[in-house]
């Protein structure tokens, strides 16, 4: 940016434009001695007017006051930072009128760094800074403040007025030079010389940097140096600087001198430097206090969507308060923690915790408990109106939480990154963070959320790069976890997380749409284990079918249950917690049937009574065989198989053979099956109804988010319609109609059932990508059908009235054309047929006549026809073929991924529900209904697939994934290493140390051959005194002159 004076510029009013158009357009060749044109090099321009025509140096002034105020504002967004924007001035060269423009800066306190050997103004203060100083009248010591005011004595400037005349002979105004030379000699502490020659160009920085804090400890004598110093590498971003300088050893820091600056780093998004202060000495538990981390909220970029989100929040909160009157006021949450806080005082509807609590939920949805309600002492299960009360009556005095410790300052820091999309300091702040796998997998959903929000295609393109970026990460942990410990793999994957709001990896990956995690071989072998519950996953189809039908098969050897899980039911439910580590081997207790360990305790209270041991081993291993079959998810889902498909044979036999009008119908087997589909209707309540999410608005919206529950939806709202009208006479006809579509809908649901499949699966994923495509297909058919049909009827039939026949030729017909049926007889005028009925009478037709055909343009028609069945027959037709190619091709690599991710949640469908399948399961459900309302026995199916690990389990299960999480990144880091590109640069590192040696080399060299001058010099000049004072008679010897000894003759 450019700072011109206005009457100075060639042909200014060309800037000038009443609409104040930017850029402005601005163009000159021809210029005048008193003018000069504007540097197409700058980016923009503050013109500066103070009167004057064709003066250089008036916007010297407003440069100066600009330059003093830039030097007051903070850094950081909306100024949050902790320190002064640096401002530093380079005088390079430079003429006479230079002087004043460093004098005006100086003496607003802005510091100046001059390169000597440059030009005649940085010449010429170099040297009246290395030679002159000015001598104090006084001996005291004065005080910066008060050093301008001193008068500088007449030698003095007698030497400054000759170094003047030296530099700028010939001026006129010679003694306004020398008082600006005089007034910047007194400002000497503001300005640091640099010496090309002498300094290496690596230490450029470090001395800007060292002019910067100079200045700094001038104007506050109390800050520290190696705090102001570091605070300036931290604005500047030199990290290599505070290592090098700072952090080498010889500094002995303390944790509360780098607050601060942890700060600054954290809010200007200077990762290397969090690492640095963390590596140096930061207690990161004593820094992050709830207080300091609603001060990092506030400071959010406003062009962010969490900034916009939690301003929402903080609207709805502030809302609520408008009904509250006469409320004290707190201090201000958005000022930093570190300021005194007395008289800054704003409302309660200050951003709080709570509002990044909602934050929070709005992303992450029901998958986690609310976070940071223990320090605003809420209770989970409030709701959100109760919540936002109790916590503006919280706010109304100093917010009693403000100086605690956050209990997972690692993980608050890793969320507040990710909310802003920082992909460096997210990542090591998940380095640092524990509960890797899940953590990852939180920043996932999180960005992916926030990335349905973004409107901007490059901020939403980085989002979803980081999200898969982190599910990479996922998957490479817990492939890490898997390969070290297949067991405590497993419970890594369905033990609930205190950070996390008690959300587990499986729950956290569903909500993420983390398919290349779930695509993992862990992940999929636990999901069998879940899915043949305890029996072994080689059990074929068929046993499973004969013991269906045949129960005391299942006491035989038909089918293999694991005998590890026997030994372990031989135990008894009470030997132990299901969920404890092994302390000798280190291995997990077996997860293999997790929804039995689940509902063990449930379901054997049932079974024996609670607390009632069983009568007998042999009773008790009749009841653990019986439940091991019925109650696994395999079992459960094939008999629903069975069932639905004798549902569907039942309902085509009545809808065939037994569908009778009234008063004959309906008869028995007809109200077996409105029972069959009451049944479903239960069920499908239940799976609304009897759900994980806390209120009834988010179960109902779970529900509808699965197609298949809308698919149900539909079907049974098309047989309640069926039902209804096949009882009247009247509407019995069009009862049976909606029955047959309705037993299509149903049919249809057998896509679902079979996904399970792992050879149907994956093709079910194609054929519903394709459909996808065909969609784009009929809206180019649908243009092209409506130009066609719309042009072939106005030319056959200049006037039809008949809406249903306008309808069938101009889209019916038409569509029909695609597929070989055209009526050549009514189109084509030679063909036509003469023996059919028809007129071309208005009045006629009106009544109902058939409208002869028009023969007027056949030719036209005929044409149209040919262009027609090209385009649809072969261009749109072979376009659609392409489409379903590519999509075959692209789906194809990946279909294996999208069907054991949909896997998941079959399995957690058919795991959650009860073991009779319809009608039957009535019968549970009559049971759940005793059970939960009458016996007020808890469910603990609601939580899929979740185990409880704390205390020391819950310790060495988080020491043991991070230490293979330090694997992985070793491993990473290794890699990188190991790339060409990484080896050059380290080889370029080496050699420019290399030059930079050589060149102390050549230097020392240097200075050593001119110190070998200097001293032949004195040795010459010895040599003349004494032989000048041998050859006198002033001083008398009594020994004869000693001569310099060489080297062989001392050997």
């Amino acid at each position: 940016m450019g700072v011109a004076p206005w009457g100075l510029v060639t042909d200014n009013q060309k800037l000038v434009n009443s609409q104040g158009s930017f850029p402005a357009r601005y163009n000159t060749q021809n210029t005048s001695k008193d003018s000069c044109c504007l540097d197409k090099n700058y980016q923009a321009f503050l013109l500066v007017d103070d009167g004057s025509v064709g003066r250089r140096g008036g916007e010297m002034a407003f440069r100066a006051s600009l330059e003093e105020y830039i030097s007051t504002q903070r850094t950081g967004i909306r100024g949050s930072g902790s320190i002064d924007i640096p401002v530093l001035c380079m005088l390079i060269a430079g003429e006479a009128t230079m002087l004043k423009r460093m004098d005006l800066s100086l003496k607003c306190g802005i510091p100046w760094l001059v390169l000597n050997g440059s030009g005649p103004a940085a010449d010429l203060v170099c040297e009246l800074l290395d030679v002159l100083t000015p001598v104090p009248e006084s001996p005291t010591t004065t005080s910066p403040e008060n050093e301008g005011n001193k008068s500088p004595s007449t030698e003095l400037c007698e030497k400054v007025r000759e170094r003047v005349k030296r530099y700028f002979p010939g001026k006129a105004d010679m003694e306004k030079l020398v008082n600006c030379a005089l007034s910047i000699l007194q400002n000497k502490d503001l300005i640091t010389v640099f010496h090309g020659e002498q300094e290496s160009p690596d230490d450029f920085d470090t001395v800007l940097l060292k002019a910067l804090v100079g200045a700094s400890k001038r104007v506050s004598s109390e800050a520290s140096e190696y705090t102001d110093e570091l605070k300036l590498a931290v604005a500047w971003n030199r990290v290599d600087i505070a290592k090098s300088e700072l952090f080498s050893g010889d500094i002995l820091w303390e944790a509360n001198d780098l607050k601060d600056a942890m700060t600054d780093a954290l809010i200007n998004d200077k990762p290397q430097f969090v690492r640095l202060f963390n590596e140096n000495g930061l207690n990161i538990y004593e820094y992050l206090t709830y207080e300091q981390l609603e001060y990092l909220y506030c400071s959010l970029s406003d062009n962010t969507d969490a900034y916009l989100l939690l301003q929402r929040r903080l609207f709805e909160r502030q809302s609520m308060m408008t009904h509250h009157k006469g409320a004290e006021v707190p201090p201000d949450s958005c000022s930093s923690p570190d300021q005194d806080q007395t008289g800054s005082k704003t409302s309660a509807k200050d951003l709080c915790l709570y509002d990044v609590s909602h934050l929070l939920f709005d992303l992450m949805g029901d998958v986690c408990q609310p976070f940071y309600y223990k320090p605003l002492k809420l209770d989970q299960n409030t709701s959100t109106w109760r919540a936002m009360k109790d916590v503006n009556k919280l706010l109304q005095k100093k917010r009693p939480y403000g100086s605690d410790s956050c209990e997972f300052p690692w993980a608050s820091l890793f969320i507040w990154a990710v909310l802003q999309n920082r992909s460096e300091m997210a990542i090591y702040f998940w380095e640092m963070a524990g509960e890797s796998v899940l953590s990852a997998l939180g920043a996932c959903k999180i960005l992916r959320e926030l990335s349905k929000m973004e409107s901007e295609t490059e901020t939403q393109l980085s989002m979803k790069e980081l999200a898969q970026k982190f599910e990479n990460l996922a998957h490479d942990v817990f492939s890490e976890c898997y390969q070290s410990n297949e067991s405590r793999a497993f419970t890594l994957l369905i033990r609930q997380s205190p950070v996390w709001g008690e959300a587990t990896c499986l729950q956290m990956a569903t909500a993420a749409d983390a398919r290349y995690f779930f695509s993992h071989d862990g992940v999929q072998t636990l999901l069998s284990q879940i899915w043949w519950g305890a029996m072994e996953r080689s059990t074929k189809i068929s046993k499973l079918i004969f013991a269906f039908f045949v129960p005391p098969l299942i006491y035989t050897k038909l089918i293999s249950f694991r005998e590890h899980e026997e030994e372990i039911k031989s135990e008894g439910p009470d030997d132990g917690d299901t969920g404890k580590l092994d302390i000798g081997n280190t291995t997990m207790l077996s997860l293999t049937n997790i929804d039995q360990m689940q509902e063990e305790g449930e379901e054997n209270v049932s079974l024996t009574g609670k607390g009632a041991p069983s009568s007998s081993p042999k009773r008790h291993y009749v009841l653990m065989r019986w439940r091991d079959f019925w109650f696994s998810p395999v079992t459960s889902f094939l008999g629903n198989v069975l069932m639905y498909f004798l549902f569907l044979g039942l309902f085509a036999y009545i809808l065939l053979l037994d569908f009778k009008p009234p008063p004959n119908g309906p008869r028995a087997l007809e109200l077996v099956l409105y029972f069959w589909v009451f049944t479903l209707v239960c069920e499908e309540i239940r799976q609304s109804y009897f759900s994980a999410s806390t209120n009834l608005y988010q179960r109902l919206k779970l529900y509808l988010q699965d197609m298949w529950n809308k698919c149900d939806i539909i079907a049974i709202s098309l047989f309640a319609l069926g039902v209804g009208c096949r009882n009247f006479e009247w509407s019995y006809d069009f009862g049976r109609a909606v029955m047959a579509v309705d037993y299509m809908v149903f049919t249809l649901r057998l896509i679902h059932i079979f996904a399970i499949n792992k050879q149907l699966g994956p093709k079910i994923i194609i054929v519903e990508k394709m459909i996808k495509d065909i969609f784009f297909f009929l809206f180019f058919l649908a243009v092209w059908l409506m130009a066609y049909g719309v042009a072939n009827q106005a030319l056959l039939y200049s006037y039809d009235p008949r809406p249903l026949w306008i309808f069938r030729r101009v889209f019916y017909r038409p569509y029909l054309h695609i597929y070989g049926q055209i009526p050549i007889n009514e189109m084509d005028a030679d063909k036509l047929d003469e023996g059919r009925e028809c007129t071309d009478n208005v009045t006629l037709i009106d009544a109902g006549a058939e409208p002869c055909t028009s023969t007027y343009a056949n030719w036209l028609v005929i044409i149209l026809l040919v262009i027609y069945l090209l385009v649809t027959n072969i261009l749109l037709v072979n376009l659609l073929i392409a489409m379903f190619s590519h999509t075959f091709s692209k789906v194809q690599e990946n279909s294996d991924t999208y069907w054991k991710f949909q896997r998941y949640n079959i399995i957690l469908e058919y795991h959650s529900r009860p073991c009779l399948a319809p009608p039957f399961i009535i019968i549970s459900h009559i049971h759940l209904l005793i059970k939960r309302h009458i016996r007020k026995i808890p469910s603990t199916k609601i939580k899929h697939f979740v185990l409880e690990v704390g205390g020391r389990e819950a310790n060495r299960l988080n020491t043991w994934e991070a230490i293979q999480k330090e694997n992985i990144l070793t491993a990473q880091n290794k890699r990188e290493r190991e790339k060409d590109s990484e080896r050059l640069k380290r080889t370029s590192i080496k050699v420019d140390n290399v030059l930079k040696q050589m060149a102390e080399i050549r230097d020392h060299d240097r200075r050593l051959r001119t110190l070998e001058t200097k001293l032949e010099y004195c040795a010459d000049a010895l040599s003349w005194m004494m032989e000048g004072l041998s050859q006198s008679n002033l001083i008398k010897t009594t020994s004869s002159m000693p001569t310099l000894r060489s080297d062989s003759a001392n050997n």
